[in-house]
Formats: structure tokens, C-alpha cells, sequence
């Protein structure tokens, strides 16, 4: 049986985390939390427990505007997510 091409890269990555650094990285502006979890197909809850760990690893950043707070990513995360769309493109 031959795997897809989803399959596949799910060997490698984990996908809801490595969509959601991409997600970011095409969008070119600071998302919400919320709309990125939407748009990676997660809930809201999952989107900030992964979002938080990225943080913590210096991927991404959140910037707070009275109570709303955007996700932007770092330099770091940027190329990060560059290298795994080209992953992606290869698989």
C-alpha cells in the first residue's frame, strides 16, 4: 500500500505544529490564536499549548494588545517554516 503524501510527511513532522509555523509564515502579518487554530483544523486550547512550546523555543512570539494577543513569528521560526514548506514540496 502506498502512502500519501500527507502520510508521509507525518512520518517526519508532527502536522498541526508544523502547519501552524507555516500557516504563520504565509500569512506575512501577526495572526490571532484562534484563526490559526482554524485554519490547522485543532482547537483553540491545542493551538496555545503548541504555540506556547514554540515560544518557548524561540519560533514564535506573541505580542499582546489589551486582551488580544497576536502570534507573530521570529526570525528563527521563519526559517524554520521555510525549511519545512521545501520538506513538504520534496515529499
Amino acid at each position: 500500500m502506498k502512502k500519501t503524501e500527507k502520510e508521509i510527511f507525518e512520518v517526519f513532522f508532527r502536522s498541526k505544529p508544523a502547519m501552524m509555523l507555516v500557516a504563520l509564515r504565509n500569512s506575512n502579518k501577526s495572526r490571532y490564536g484562534s484563526v490559526l487554530a482554524k485554519e490547522v483544523d485543532c482547537t483553540y486550547s491545542h493551538a496555545v499549548k503548541i504555540l506556547q512550546e514554540m515560544e518557548t523555543a524561540k519560533l514564535v512570539e506573541f505580542a499582546k494588545n489589551g486582551r488580544i494577543k497576536t502570534i507573530k513569528l521570529t526570525d528563527t521560526g521563519h526559517r524554520v517554516a521555510e525549511h519545512i514548506e521545501k520538506i513538504r514540496d520534496i515529499l
